[in-house]
Formats: structure tokens, sequence, C-alpha cells
């Protein structure tokens, strides 16, 4: 396997460079910056043997090595199983509010192909670049590397718009699995997370299109303004200003359901600062002014669990069923459940109740959070 035409093919784009230029000069004399990512489980680490073995920390490392600077600080905000439609929800709390000068956004393979995930992922890039400080960000599509699949396609199109950076394991590592010079069992067990070979070779695609923009930028003196007007969205962009609220920024009515108050380790402790309920007839009610709306409740292995419904204005024929119950084994998942998707922002009640609950439970209904824009 040739790994430079591997990592040449995986850039799509290399886009505006000026915020990278700018945060490279930085590096260069040595001053402080930190290097955020924000992803799913690739990014979080999954199967990776150590978090020093992952790619973030690999890319995270090149920093430090390629400008011999150690002043550099490393944020990992990835979360296994979440989209950016969470993603666009959490950015602000998870990794703007670091205020990372470079960022490196990853959620290709958890996003499906679709007009929605085209919108929340574009809701995610606007936020990112509408940050106060101002960070360059790197896109990259990871890939199922038995199938091919990815969201490359729609978030591409997103990338292009904005003119950001952009690099593709579907160009660079796949097609080695493709042409038969790489070997999925050399580099995945389970045809979607890298084992460490597998984070290395992911790192090296990007990096190799780090070394290509640092090549090409040239120096010059100045600070970049921090408000550079976006263009407009390419789709209906209801989602950049969605805001996830958790226990200690809502005030519902609760008729069984009761306040989670254990602390939260964590950002990738999920089920903490939510609500708890195990019987039928449990119930909460809130008081919400938004266009969109939409619950995040735990779906459990550890069945029977029990089964929710959730009504917006008293609205029993359009209820939507929330079943903790998870049919997948890998583990708990944070679910994201649209509830209310509308084009104007006017008050809503939104109502949760228990409507089953079998005698046996193994777990508690657990909503976690509610995000409205």
């Amino acid at each position: 396997m040739d790994r430079i035409s591997m990592a040449q093919r995986g850039i799509i784009s290399l886009g505006e460079l000026e915020k990278f230029h700018h945060v490279m000069e930085r590096a260069r004399k040595k001053e402080p910056l930190t290097i955020g990512f924000i992803g799913g489980s690739i990014t979080q680490g999954s199967l990776s043997s150590t978090p020093y073995t992952c790619y973030a920390y690999r890319v995270f490392e090149w920093w430090k090595t390629y400008f011999q600077n150690d002043n550099l600080t490393f944020v990992n905000a990835g979360i296994g199983a979440t989209t950016s439609q969470f993603g666009v929800a959490r950015v602000k709390s998870d990794l703007l509010s670091k205020e990372p000068d470079v960022v490196f956004a990853e959620f290709s393979v958890n996003d499906e192909d679709n007009e929605l995930f085209m919108e929340t992922y574009e809701g995610l890039i606007r936020t990112i670049l509408s940050a106060k400080n101002s960070p360059a960000l790197l896109l990259f599509h990871n890939v199922q590397y038995d199938t091919g699949n990815n969201a490359q396609r729609i978030h591409s199109k997103i990338g292009s718009h904005y003119q950001i950076p952009m690099v593709s394991m579907k160009e660079s590592i796949f097609e080695e699995l493709r042409k038969g010079t790489l070997l999925k069992e050399e580099i995945t067990p389970d045809n979607l997370h890298p084992n460490d070979y597998g984070h290395e070779l992911v790192a090296y695609v990007i990096t190799q299109a780090l070394e290509k923009i640092a090549s090409i930028t040239t120096t010059r003196d100045g600070i970049i303004d921090s408000k550079i007007e976006l263009p407009n969205s390419i789709t209906p962009n209801r989602y950049e200003e969605s805001v996830r609220y958790k226990n200690s920024e809502l005030n519902p009515i609760l008729n069984g359901f009761l306040k989670d108050e254990e602390e939260q380790y964590g950002i990738t402790d999920l089920f903490k600062g939510g609500y708890i309920a195990s019987k039928v007839g449990d119930s909460i009610e809130f008081e919400l002014e938004c266009k969109l709306l939409s619950v995040q409740f735990r779906k459990t292995i550890h069945k029977p669990a029990p089964i929710a419904k959730a009504v917006i204005d008293g609205q029993e024929e359009n209820a939507v069923i929330l079943d903790a119950n998870f049919k997948e084994n890998w583990g708990d998942c944070i679910y994201l459940q649209d509830i209310l998707v509308s084009d104007v922002k006017k008050k809503h009640t939104l109502t949760i109740t228990i409507i089953e609950a079998d005698k046996e439970l193994e777990s508690d209904f657990y909503l976690a959070s509610v995000i409205i824009s």
C-alpha cells in the first residue's frame, strides 16, 4: 500500500485557508492553542487500546511535533452513537466553551444520507464557524469499511458551500480495501470502529492534509476578523440555534417523575441530569417556546423497560411512542426522538407519560434532556 498516494486521494478539498494560515502561524510562534474534536464513537476513541492511540490524540500530537510547540491543549468532545443533530445542540457547551483554535468534526458514519442530517450538519458547521474566537475547521468523513456507506455526499455539499478543508476515508482507506492492498481485518474488528492501526491510518490521512495546508500557507501578519459573515444557508437551517436543556435549567410539573440529582462526570456520562420514572401513569409536563422539539431518553439492553408517550398540546392522536427497550445488544443508547418539527416558533406544552411498565422491570425510564430550537 502506498500510504502517501492513499492520503492524497483522501483530500477532497482544501477550501479557504485563511483561518488555518492564521492558527498555524501562531503555532510556529509557540503560542498557546487549543485543538478540539467533535464527533461520534470513533472520535471518542472506541476500540483504540488507549486514549493516546485514537486518531484524535494522534492528530493532536502532530500539532505538537510539526510545530515543536508543547503549549497546546487537547479537547475531545466525541460521544459514541450520536449524530450531528445532537452535536449542534451540544457543541457550544461541550467544545466551543473551551474556545478551541482548531476544530475537527466527524459525523459521517453516524448521520444518514438524507435531508434531515444535511440540515443538522449545516447547523453544526455554522455554529462552529460563528464562534467568537473564529476557529479553523476541518471536516472529515469516516466510512463503513464493509459497505463504503456514509453521509459524505450531503456533508461534502455543506463543506464545499462554506469552503472548508475536507478529507475522506472513503476515497483513501476504503479504496485500499476495495483494491485489496489493505485487509479489513488489519484495521477494524467490526467494519466500523478502527483498531490502533486503523486509528493511525485515519490520523495519517488527516495529518497529510494538514501538512499540505502548512506547506502552502505564507507568512502574513494580522488578526483574522472573528465576525466573518457566513454565506446564506443551503438548507432551511432550523437547527443552528438548537439548545439542550437538562433538569438544572427546566422547571416542569412532575407527577411521579423524579429529578436525578446524581453528579455527572464528563460529557460521556450521559444518563445524569435528567428525570426518572417507572410506574404507569407517571408523567412530566413542560412549557416550551420553540419550532423544533426533541427529547433524549435512554434505550437500554436491560429489559424490560417502560414505554412512554409524548404528546404536544394535548393532541393525543399525534402521540409519539418512546420505547426504552433497545433492540441492539452493544449497550445502552441515548436516543434522540423528534417530537415537533415546524417552521413557526410558538409556545407548546409537552407531556410525557408512562403507558407500559412490566411488573418485573429491569430498568427505569430515563428522560435525559429536552432539545429545542
